[in-house]
């Protein structure tokens, strides 16, 4: 089997991953279509507003078919990153995918000079949480709320690089 290799965003890229956080969060979380509206408002201000060596996308792929994601973003102070569009597809759990993701994204930033990151969860998002936990992250704050159709606890993580 071909090794899953792990690239930059490229032409195709941005509708799968519309695509199948729509399908997963819908079929796993309830979440209605104003999720789809939020990833596409994060997918198009990456790429009209992007910036080199301070931004990037990590998309894992084996030959044809993508198997995961995360993006690295400028975060609410100018040295700390964001984490955002985390995504390992069904197909490829269980592969230390997530792990491998998460681990050169954060090693991205930490190399660009960012010297603390932040995302945003679910509290139903636990393998994530887990991950994130295992790598040094810390939660920093929760708060229940209603969104995308649904009652969800909103996470905030933050993790010293």
């Amino acid at each position: 089997m071909t090794e899953i290799e792990i690239r930059d965003l490229a032409t195709g890229d941005a509708g799968w991953l519309l695509l199948r956080h729509g399908q997963l969060y819908a079929r796993d979380e309830g979440y209605n279509l104003e999720f789809e509206a939020v990833v596409a408002e994060i997918l198009a201000g990456f790429i009209r507003h992007r910036q080199p060596g301070r931004e990037r996308a990590f998309i894992a792929h084996r030959e044809d078919d993508r198997l995961g994601s995360v993006f690295c973003v400028q975060g609410s102070a100018p040295d700390m990153a964001k984490l955002r569009l985390f995504l390992v597809d069904p197909a490829a759990r269980g592969l230390g995918l997530g792990r491998r993701l998460l681990s050169e994204c954060m090693g991205w930033a930490r190399a660009q000079g960012y010297h603390r990151m932040e995302l945003w969860t679910h509290e139903s998002h636990r393998a994530a949480c887990a991950l994130y936990a295992e790598a040094g992250w810390r939660m920093t704050g929760q708060e229940a709320t209603h969104a995308f159709g649904q009652d969800v606890v909103d996470q905030f993580w933050q993790v010293d690089l």
